[in-house]
């Protein structure tokens, strides 16, 4: 299996001729270092930006000055960061895994995996370590996984309507919108045998998901202008993350889906090149985007259950203990995860509200508003290569038929 040359979304090829395997060959090792180099570059960039804030508050600097005081920022950088490697006993243990996202370390998943270095240390007595990268510190999603198809030790968080870009077309559905009425059904449709088989199809393509029971929390939408019913979306640039499912399962409840970076959307919204944004109550506040948007809908479009994903390659490649390490450590730190997740959830309305967020709660008949313009989604399967039948099979799988 191979990376397709510039398609970093759609990367999975079947076996080719010879010269291919020889230009893989050298992509395997020479970017094999990919994360390293990410890391710094980090450090260099930090470096330079602060000297060159010691030349701005003094002109007498010379270049020479400047040059060392970057040198000097950039190893302090470093020495922090491999001092706060060795707190969590990764400069010591036989595998470490980097744990990389786009959200604050201070949002729920950030305080899951800060957790989940605690139990990973206690049960490998020191063996494994666990290594965080928050704030896309090592690049965005799709470099990760394009790193862990070259077999690196990275992780980080993605869902179906992702893996559905990746080569299993009908994990996509988990992510349509309003699919699932209960927490319950999401996590009936979890222990299925259809997830299972979605989850071997990911494995084959590269992938191994390490955990599936990890609440991100239920999708609002907020606003730089009131929205009361799905009606009032019609025209908004709404931003969504860069996949087809969940653009489309926006643009059908009459908005213009706009694909963005995380990290990009704050901007975005202060300067009114997109009129929204979607995501749960603790991205939304722990991105500060409530400071450029002072309007949200609780529409709870999606009950976003995340996944963790490492390279299957990577994976299969440690020993059966360690293996079974890991599982457990992301299984147990999802439902830490959760706990947070919930309390959270109301702490983080009220600091909205406090801040000048204007709430609104819908009604019932306001959310089967949204619910029935949100049906032709699932009339698109042709479009996202479903299996024929697939909607009633999952609903059947989620104990919804």
């Amino acid at each position: 299996m191979k990376l397709s040359p510039g398609n970093g979304v759609r990367g999975l090829l079947p076996d080719g001729d010879r010269a291919e395997d020889r230009i893989n060959a050298f992509k395997t090792k020479t970017e094999g270092n990919i994360m390293k180099l990410k890391k710094v570059m980090a450090l260099t960039m930090a470096g330079a930006m602060a000297a060159t804030t010691l030349t701005a508050c003094g002109s007498s600097s010379s270049t020479t000055e400047t040059t060392k005081a970057a040198e000097t920022t950039a190893a302090a950088a470093a020495d922090t960061t491999a001092a706060a490697a060795a707190d969590n006993g990764s400069s010591d243990a036989e595998t470490v895994l980097q744990v990389a996202f786009e959200n604050s370390i201070s949002e729920p998943v950030g305080q899951g995996w800060e957790k989940a270095q605690e139990i990973i240390k206690e049960k490998s007595g020191g063996k494994m370590a666990i290594e965080i990268y928050p704030d896309s510190q090592l690049g965005d999603k799709s470099s990760l996984i394009d790193s862990m198809l070259l077999g690196e030790n990275v992780c980080t968080l993605a869902d179906g309507a992702f893996y559905a870009d990746y080569g299993v077309p009908d994990f996509g559905i988990v992510f349509g919108p309003f699919l699932f009425d209960s927490w319950e059904q999401v996590w009936k449709l979890v222990d299925s045998d259809w997830y299972k088989e979605q989850c071997g199809k990911l494995e084959e393509k590269g992938l191994k998901i390490i955990a599936s029971n990890w609440i991100y929390g239920e999708r609002h939408t907020l606003t730089n202008v009131p929205v009361n019913t799905v009606d009032d979306l019609k025209g908004l640039k709404i931003r969504v993350p860069s996949n087809e499912i969940q653009s489309k399962g926006f643009d059908v409840l009459g908005a213009t889906s706009t694909g963005m970076a995380l990290g990009d959307v704050y901007q975005a919204l202060q300067t009114k090149t997109i009129d929204g944004a979607e995501n749960p109550l603790a991205t939304l506040y722990g991105r500060k985007l409530h400071e450029v948007a002072k309007y949200l809908i609780l529409d709870g479009h999606v009950k976003n259950f995340t996944t963790w994903v490492v390279s299957a390659d990577w994976f299969n490649s440690l020993p059966e203990e360690q293996q079974t390490w890991l599982l457990e450590t992301a299984e147990e730190a999802g439902e830490y995860n959760n706990e947070v997740q919930q309390a959270a959830d109301a702490e983080y309305l009220q600091k909205m509200k406090d801040e000048g967020v204007t709430v609104v709660e819908p009604s019932e008949e306001v959310l089967a508003g949204f619910k029935e313009k949100a049906q032709p989604f699932y009339e698109m399967g042709a479009d996202f290569g479903w299996s024929d039948g697939l909607y009633d099979t999952v609903k059947k799988a989620m104990g919804a038929e």
